[in-house]
């Protein structure tokens, strides 16, 4: 009898001690955790994004209101590629996704030169001005709000901006941005003109002759 017990107990894959689910000594049990779970290494990105803003907002139709998100991102890969795009969709994640899509198709390529645009310039945007000049290096990235997260994401490391209009409006801010770095051109960079000054040689006989000869 007391044999009978002694095998149910060890047959018991839950509180047996053989090669059951929850036993020790048996390699039968699944253990989770172990190893590398996604198998190979995931490849990094190809460009950052940064949500600016996430709004819910609403239709009114026959049979009530309809809520949805919209979503405003700036994506860019920090060596001069900068964009910006905004989608609505019911889904918070579906909506930053296609704002993402909509923000690859309309990237710029920002024209930098150590670190910072080539001349100021200045743009507008619905109720958003943005004035942009070039700063020395290390100066850094004199900004805030989204001017400061298009100009991390689009490579610029020394920056000057600042914002001519009282305006709240992240997305008109961001916009105005992108459209005053589209704007800049290497044709309106002032040329540095070197003046060459010719010097005549005198030959030293020369000079030494006319020295005795007109005392």
């Amino acid at each position: 009898m007391n044999n009978t017990s002694s095998n149910n107990s060890t047959n018991n894959p839950r509180t047996g001690s053989g090669g059951g689910f929850g036993g020790r000594g048996g390699g039968g049990g699944r253990r989770f955790g172990g190893g590398n779970r996604g198998g190979a290494p995931r490849a990094p990105a190809e460009f950052e994004q940064k949500t600016l803003s996430v709004d819910r907002v609403s239709r009114v139709t026959k049979g009530g209101k309809r809520f949805s998100f919209r979503a405003t991102v700036v994506i860019g890969d920090g060596k001069g590629r900068v964009g910006t795009g905004m989608a609505q969709s019911k889904d918070v994640a579906q909506s930053v996704q296609k704002a993402v899509h909509q923000a690859k198709k309309g990237m710029i390529k920002v024209i930098l030169k150590d670190g910072t645009i080539l001349h100021p310039v200045t743009a507008k945007f619905n109720s958003a001005i943005v004035m942009l000049k070039p700063a020395p290096i290390g100066s850094g990235v004199k900004a805030g709000g989204p001017v400061r997260v298009v100009a991390k994401l689009g490579g610029i490391e020394n920056i000057t901006a600042k914002l001519l209009s009282r305006t709240n409006n992240k997305v008109n801010i961001a916009q105005a941005t992108i459209r005053a770095l589209s704007q800049l051109r290497v044709s309106m960079v002032a040329p540095v003109v070197v003046e060459v000054v010719e010097v005549p040689v005198v030959n030293s006989e020369t000079a030494v002759d006319s020295v005795i000869t007109n005392p």
